[in-house]
């Protein structure tokens, strides 16, 4: 005697998924056909973008002309702006020192020790100015050199985006869009998955998804197996309700996997909570008022009912395999 929750559902292959690209444009080439095998990385067509391929191309100039080489003119130009302020400051300062040891003797005028005062401050700060200038322009050509390569890398990425390859090791298992096609990021080109493994997708209704947990028994049938059943196993529950249909996803793998399979077949699903062996049942037409039956001699005894369905029903306690009952009102 068993008590199992019906649930609907369909075949999926393991890691199947639709594909989709960042780029937007025409579909240039198709390199593959439905049914192909894939492995990761392999190209399954092409779109063609011209904004894409001269935003890349940009890129690359941008990155050229933001290079730390391309740009040593101007900082050895700095750097002998640098030098120079610095052998001025330094004569300033020796002639200003002069002129100071001039007026200790009484030579010279005030005026004369002002101006050298005034060219060594003058120097000085040319000095300072000229460095914080090289140090500025060392900031900037880092700046614009590291921005540069992020922009190329992002842009040799996009352009990449341009061939579609496969993530999985499978079948291409559908191509949703053909040569010529305008698609964009939003666009799915392509179904694949393995093509080996193959998962199951059973919704099961809010008021019977307490009952079910993983490692649970599955009878599957299916249309394209008819009169066959095939066992399977609860392996995940998908922990959020779809509030449209009161539906969770409930996933399991055959236990025994049949020959052929295709993604989305259809199939009926019955997840068995409850199983006992070598249990007494009657037929649920022999029991009236849900706890009394009538014996051969038209005694009335009351039973203990456990499981039911809808043709038969368990007995747990009041007659035993030996009992002999009658229909009620025969």
């Amino acid at each position: 005697m068993t008590e199992s929750i019906y649930a609907s559902g369909t075949v999926k292959a393991r890691f199947q998924y639709q594909a989709y690209t960042n780029a937007v444009g025409t579909i240039q080439e198709v390199f593959l056909q439905e049914g192909d095998t894939v492995d990761v990385g392999t190209p399954i067509l092409s779109i063609s973008s011209e904004s894409t391929r001269i935003n890349r191309q940009t890129s690359e100039l941008n990155r050229e002309y933001a290079d730390r080489q391309a740009n040593q003119t101007r900082l050895r130009d700095l750097e002998i702006n640098i030098n120079y302020a610095a052998n001025k400051r330094k004569n300033d300062s020796l002639l200003f020192e002069r002129q100071k040891r001039l007026m200790s003797q009484g030579i010279g005028t005030a005026v004369d020790l002002e101006q050298r005062e005034l060219a060594f401050e003058n120097s000085l700060t040319l000095h300072q100015a000229t460095q914080l200038k090289y140090e500025d322009l060392k900031r900037e050509i880092d700046f614009n050199e590291r921005s540069a390569t992020k922009n190329l890398a992002i842009s040799k990425a996009l352009e990449s985006d341009l061939i579609l390859k496969s993530e999985v090791r499978g079948v291409l298992y559908s191509l949703l869009r053909e040569k010529g096609e305008m698609v964009n990021n939003q666009t799915p080109l392509a179904v694949l998955g393995s093509g080996e493994e193959f998962v199951l997708e059973m919704l099961v209704d809010e008021y019977d998804i307490a009952k079910v947990k993983r490692g649970q028994k599955i009878l599957i049938s299916m249309d394209s197996y008819r009169g066959e059943v095939f066992e399977a196993l609860v392996t995940k529950i998908n922990p959020i309700m779809d509030v449209g249909n009161k539906t969770f996803v409930v996933e399991g793998i055959f236990v025994e996997q049949p020959t052929v399979l295709y993604p989305n077949l259809s199939l009926e699903a019955n997840i068995v909570i409850y199983a006992k062996e070598n249990a007494l049942t009657i037929p649920r037409s022999f029991v009236f008022k849900d706890r009394y039956v009538i014996t051969e001699k038209k005694d009335t005894i009351e039973v203990k009912l456990g499981l039911k369905d809808f043709q038969k029903v368990e007995i747990l306690e009041g007659i035993d395999e030996n009992t002999v009952i009658v229909k009620p009102g025969t």
